[in-house]
């Protein structure tokens, strides 16, 4: 019968290793999004985190000054050399996760690309109108793709649709930047502008 610290045939202790109580112990049937605690299997760690001295440290060194500040080891970089840990709450640490991924993906969804139709014999009125539309996407953030449809022979026209076309971005200099000036595709013509900045910046 080995004794209660010889090593198992991984090279890890045989018994209970520090870290392991506070997040696994009867919670089995969970399987975290990282390594955590006793589920790491490097020999060696780059410990970083709040209130530890960073650098390298043996696993299980690791493991008892995380369980000392009653907090858990999780990798969060397994491919560096050695990995990386930190020793951090497990539950605030996904939390701030989860709260960091939403926020990317609301800030995805502000910015989106909105389309603005012209016909070749625009009048003034539709063109000042669509302007301000123009206007209102790019001061929130978004990309305006403007276009002018050719329909049926009023692609002869096509000179009309560029000088819109390029009247617009320069209407809207101050706020926005061209990504792609007048190029005529099938019976549409495009031209896409970026917003320089948010509004009131």
């Amino acid at each position: 019968m080995a004794a209660p610290n010889s090593p198992s045939s991984s090279g890890k202790p045989a018994g209970p290793t520090p870290g392991q109580n506070r997040f696994n112990r009867g919670r089995r049937s969970l399987e975290p999004e990282h390594k955590i605690n006793n589920l790491i299997r490097s020999s060696n760690v780059r410990l970083v985190g709040e209130n530890i001295e960073v650098g390298v440290y043996t696993l299980g060194q690791a493991l008892t000054l995380a369980n000392n500040l009653e907090l858990d080891l999780v990798e969060i970089s397994p491919n560096a050399d050695p990995p990386v840990c930190r020793v951090v709450d497990y539950k605030k640490f996904l939390y701030e996760q989860k709260k960091k991924k939403k926020e990317q993906k609301a800030n995805q969804a502000k910015s989106e690309v909105k389309e603005i139709r012209y016909g070749p014999n625009t009048d003034e009125h539709d063109f000042e109108f669509k302007l301000k539309h123009a206007e209102n996407f790019l001061k929130e953030g978004h990309k305006v793709r403007a276009f002018v449809f050719f329909k049926g022979r009023s692609i002869v026209y096509k000179e009309r649709g560029e000088v819109l076309l390029l009247q617009l971005a320069q209407r809207l200099s101050e706020i926005a930047k061209v990504e792609q000036l007048p190029k005529l595709e099938g019976k549409k013509m495009f031209l896409i502008l970026n917003p320089k900045g948010k509004a009131g910046k």
